[in-house]
């Protein structure tokens, strides 16, 4: 009983073989024409046939494979096709290091070498477009094409980063603008959020590897002009320093990168609410950088966050001493002493602000609602002393006599912005409350214009 089912397998096998070869010279003759949809229909019917196949089936299998997408990639440079032409050569390659070959490897060499330009043009593309969504995919392809180019992983890492927070901004306006609710805003920060997480583990995995992103640049002085011009390479500013037009041949470096990976994964962190670990990282990334600004700003936020507000006041000083002329600076230190409910700190903030910057719309925006916030203890004393009427003529001539002191700081806004409806609102109503009926009906008619 044994040996007719035996001689049934090997029947079976040997038609399968058959058949396998059958479909790989079918894909040879289409590739020849150019045909790869032609290939890639004997193609799909060979890839059943090919596990039991011997390893020069196999090899040739994987090259004919990658070939007929990287032809279709040509005409329909689709993420399916990239990868299946990408991961059909890498299978060849690795089989053929693996067995000693080297036959179908070199053939598939240029093709390989094509492709990579063509995936990298599209990704580039992609990036410069804004299209940041299809540039990460098409950027981490390159370097999964070719693990040398290390620098498309660093390309791909900021592209995801871009696109999330790019994502997340979007999510928030129309939050705010009640486009959506919250729960649908909730939803997409949880996708957002694995889109940060995919920058993280690239920024992470250039760390790993060691990755500088340090390049060597090359110039030559030009005698005619005597200015310095760059060259594209070390053996072009060698062969043009040996004429008497260009002397003084240089080679310098970049600065490395690490410094800015180590401090978008700490944006990562940020963003996805990991703050310890974003501390961790904006602390190494500061042994790297001690001056950069912002990740002294990023660490006190962070500090803020975790209810150390002496870390966050020292740090806060460390910003200050670094860049002591910028209006920015005490602008951004007001809105985080007001997150602190320190609108006196605020107050100094805002005004050294405007000190440094006599145009700064918002800093005179944001000191007017500094300075009000005595409002709201006002409003509550009033409404404590509804029966006791001098009590709240008194109460009301303080509330009065700070809206007075607020209005210039709101016209100062004005003056420099005069379309801003929160400034003509605002206006409007410390006007109104102040009996300056002739200014009210002014805002008032502007408000109406622009609402």
């Amino acid at each position: 009983m044994k040996k007719p089912f035996l001689l049934l397998f090997t029947l079976l096998i040997s038609i399968a073989t058959f058949a396998q070869k059958d479909e790989l010279k079918a894909s040879e003759k289409a590739l020849k024409k150019s045909d790869y949809l032609a290939s890639k229909l004997s193609i799909d019917q060979a890839e059943g046939l090919i596990s039991n196949a011997d390893d020069k089936s196999k090899a040739k299998f994987y090259y004919l494979k990658g070939e007929t997408y990287a032809g279709l990639v040509k005409t329909d440079p689709t993420s399916e096709n990239i990868d299946a032409a990408a991961n059909s050569f890498q299978s060849l390659f690795d089989l053929e290091e693996e067995t000693g070959s080297n036959k179908y490897s070199g053939l598939a060499k240029p093709t390989m070498d094509a492709l990579i330009s063509e995936v990298s043009a599209i990704g580039i593309k992609s990036y410069q477009e804004k299209n940041y969504s299809a540039a990460k995919d098409e950027l981490l392809t390159v370097y999964n094409l070719s693990k040398k180019d290390t620098a498309y992983l660093e390309y791909a890492a900021n592209a995801a980063y871009l696109e999330a927070d790019l994502s997340k901004r979007t999510a928030s306006t129309d939050l705010n603008n009640e486009k959506i609710n919250k729960e649908t805003y909730d939803s997409k920060i949880v996708e957002i959020n694995k889109i940060f997480n995919i920058s993280l583990g690239h920024f992470s995995k250039l760390m790993e590897i060691g990755y500088t992103g340090i390049i060597e640049e090359y110039s030559v002085k030009n005698v005619e002009s005597g200015k310095t011009e760059s060259v594209g390479s070390e053996s072009e500013m060698e062969l043009m320093s040996k004429s008497k037009e260009f002397t003084d041949p240089k080679v310098t470096y970049t600065d490395s990168k690490q410094p800015d990976i180590v401090k978008n994964i700490a944006y990562c962190y940020v963003e996805i609410g990991e703050v310890n670990k974003a501390i961790e990282a904006v602390k190494n990334a500061r042994k790297m950088s001690p001056d950069d600004l912002n990740l002294v700003l990023t660490e006190a936020n962070l500090q803020y966050k975790l209810g150390n507000k002496d870390i966050f006041s020292e740090l806060m000083e460390q910003a200050i001493k670094l860049d002591p002329t910028n209006a920015t600076l005490y602008f951004n230190l007001g809105v985080m002493s007001m997150e602190q409910n320190d609108a006196e700190k605020a107050k100094e903030y805002y005004r050294k602000a405007i000190e440094l910057k006599p145009d700064y719309k918002d800093a005179y925006v944001n000191l007017g609602s500094a300075l009000l916030e005595k409002d709201t203890q006002l409003v509550e004393e009033m409404n404590k002393n509804l029966s006791n009427f001098d009590k709240y003529d008194e109460i009301k001539a303080r509330q009065v006599e700070l809206y007075n002191e607020v209005i210039p700081v709101y016209e100062k806004a004005f003056e420099i912005d005069s379309k801003d409806i929160d400034t003509i609102r605002t206006l409007m109503s410390l006007y109104e409350n102040v009996e300056r009926e002739a200014e009210f009906q002014e805002m008032k008619t502007l408000y109406d214009g622009l609402k």
